[in-house]
């Protein structure tokens, strides 16, 4: 009865809200806001909320907590955005995205003083003086102030210099004065009106108006070199190729371009990355990226236009033109979006989605060296994905077969648990029932007896099996797995090109090359698979043809028993040296009636032996 009421209650609400634009509130029954959103028209967004069965996930446990709805009616859509906002950050309602940017990032303050400083902070004090930034990359906004130190030499004192302490002689110069690292106005040496020129110039820089400043230096240095004052056209040439110098390191585009925004998104499972460039006279003024944590189904359109307000609220930006990867339903006052396809534009998003991909890369990097465990997760999953399959690939086990011309034929497997090697797990074969060198019926007998036996003992199955091989070897193995012991599990294979390294992962029947790009962590894994199955077999049949080799040669020899042979390898490490022993040296060691044996024995038989080199 109680969620007849509920549900009544909610319906009654929905029904009389308006087709206006403006923010909903969700609360759950302890009045807790647990959801904040936005709409063009209010009655149609809340009622898809509750016209529909949501499937199964987030959603659906959000309807089912609310238990109040509050809203408020706003002008526009722009307005609603802002609201909106500014709600979710003071609220932090569960079910909204979570802006994960704990960090203050320092400004550049210019004080509100007779003679103002410059310098770094953190913190916003409102008495007048302007801030510039934040900086989320500190090396840029240490380069501005050195340029600004070495352009200007304002002082660096805390002292209160007014008018009428400096005219009653308060203060005595400092180091910086005799270091030519400031000019003095504590004691008058500088004038008001030239350090406020100082000041304005360094206002102009921190907006990234650095080519009037440039300009207006040229000018200087010419005027004054007219005037034959070339010592001072040369301190203002100085300034001049340190300003130039500046630009040509920050500019990065045509200098046309002036107070741009440009935004770009890049998302994964769990998050969403926003990277925000403000561009001034070509030059980047502005770079900031930032993780938004998915609560919802979002999509990459509503986190990208939840960034673009959140980033121009925050850098107080009011650039007229914006630059996105595209098309967006978010309508901004007198701002035009732009998806650019060439040209310079399109040069500043390109840097925009360099950024937030890198800025991607490294928060995963992180992200699994705190936690290993996600990076096996992450490649696990990457195979799902490419290749289709029901459930995550956790144990994956590759076959490989080693033989020369048919002789000493093995085959080995190697298992991945979790995209990791597990030794314990891996076994070797040798071959029974084939006679040559076939290596399709070697790999059927290994593969058949591995799951007969695996079915018999009720053993776990591999999520996926990987042949070191094409399509031939995919398609028996298929035929043991599927026909013969009818298993359902998914079989792939590892190409190699004609320069022995993995080229291309096949999968399905008919198998289809399944497209995995060189360098990157997945394929480093397939390579790392196939090379252990390559080097375990190999092994194998190196061990198994160095026994053989080792007994053709003195097992044979009538009289000659295990102690004797142990005792002559210890002694002379392998068959070719027991071989080139004298009579007397072999007598040493055996005694001379079974060195006469070894040694007549070995004479007739020659043909040197395990000189050969392996190939599989």
């Amino acid at each position: 009865m109680e969620i007849l009421d509920k549900n009544e209650y909610l319906r009654g609400i929905v029904q009389n809200l308006p087709d206006s634009p403006g923010i909903y509130q969700y609360l759950n029954k302890d009045g807790v806001i647990i959801y904040v959103g936005k709409a063009k028209n209010l009655k149609r967004r809340v009622y898809s909320y509750f016209s529909k069965e949501h499937a199964p996930g987030k959603t659906r446990v959000l309807v089912s907590k609310i238990a109040d709805i509050r809203y408020i009616v706003v002008k526009t859509e722009e307005d609603a955005l802002l609201l909106e906002n500014n709600l979710i950050k003071k609220y932090k309602p569960r079910y909204n995205v979570l802006l994960k940017d704990d960090k203050t990032y320092p400004s550049i303050c210019v004080t509100n003083e007779y003679y103002p400083r410059v310098f770094r902070t953190r913190q916003i004090v409102r008495n007048g003086s302007s801030y510039y930034g934040p900086y989320s990359h500190i090396p840029s906004m240490n380069a501005v102030l050195e340029l600004i130190k070495r352009l200007y030499q304002l002082r660096t004192c805390h002292l209160a210099l007014t008018p009428e302490n400096i005219r009653a002689g308060k203060f005595q110069v400092c180091l910086e004065y005799h270091i030519k690292n400031c000019k003095g106005p504590c004691i008058g040496a500088q004038s008001h009106e030239e350090y406020m020129e100082s000041i304005a110039q360094v206002k102009e820089i921190l907006k990234g108006n650095t080519r009037e400043i440039s300009a207006a230096l040229m000018a200087q240095m010419q005027a004054l070199a007219a005037e034959m004052r070339f010592e001072e056209a040369q301190r203002v040439k100085e300034k001049y190729e340190l300003i130039e110098a500046y630009r040509s390191r920050s500019e990065v585009v045509s200098s046309v371009l002036h107070n741009i925004d440009v935004f770009s998104i890049a998302e994964d499972e769990g998050s969403a990355y926003i990277n925000y460039l403000h561009i001034t006279n070509g030059c980047v003024n502005q770079a900031f990226t930032f993780e938004y944590k998915k609560r919802l189904e979002e999509t990459k359109e509503e986190l990208l236009a939840m960034g673009i307000v959140e980033m121009r609220e925050r850098y107080k930006s009011r650039s007229r033109e914006i630059i996105v990867p595209f098309e967006l339903d978010l309508e901004l006052t007198g701002v035009t979006f732009t998806i650019p396809q060439r040209g310079d534009k399109k040069t500043l998003l390109d840097l925009s989605l360099l950024n937030v991909k890198q800025y991607k890369v490294d928060r995963l990097k992180q992200a699994e060296k705190l936690n290993p465990e996600q990076k096996s997760v992450r490649l696990m999953r990457e195979i799902q994905d490419q290749l289709h399959l029901p459930k995550l690939p956790m144990q994956i086990e590759c076959f490989d077969n080693s033989n020369i011309s048919g002789t000493d034929a093995v085959a080995a497997c190697v298992v991945f648990k979790k995209a990791k090697p597990s030794k314990q797990d891996y076994r070797k074969y040798n071959i029974k029932t084939v006679v040559g060198p076939d290596d399709y019926a070697s790999m059927q007998e290994v593969v058949r007896r591995r799951y007969s036996r695996a079915i018999e003992e009720d053993s776990p199955l591999p999520d996926l099996i990987i042949t070191d091989g094409g399509r031939g070897q995919m398609e028996v193995v298929r035929r043991v797995v599927e026909d013969e012991l009818h298993l359902n599990i998914p079989i792939a294979g590892l190409a190699k090109d004609n320069r022995h390294r993995t080229s291309e992962l096949l999968y399905g029947f008919p198998p289809v090359v399944i497209g995995v790009k060189q360098g990157t962590s997945l394929f480093h894994l397939l390579e790392r698979i196939q090379d252990e199955v390559h080097r375990f077999a190999i092994t194998f049949h190196r061990d198994k043809r160095s026994k053989r080799q080792v007994a053709s040669a003195l097992d044979s020899i009538k009289g000659i028993g295990e102690k004797t042979k142990t005792a002559l390898l210890r002694t002379f490490k392998s068959v070719k040296r027991v071989r080139e022993a004298s009579l007397e040296e072999l007598s040493a060691v055996i005694g001379p009636a079974k060195a006469g044996l070894v040694h007549a024995s070995l004479r007739e038989n020659a043909q040197p032996v395990g000189e050969q080199s392996l190939d599989s």
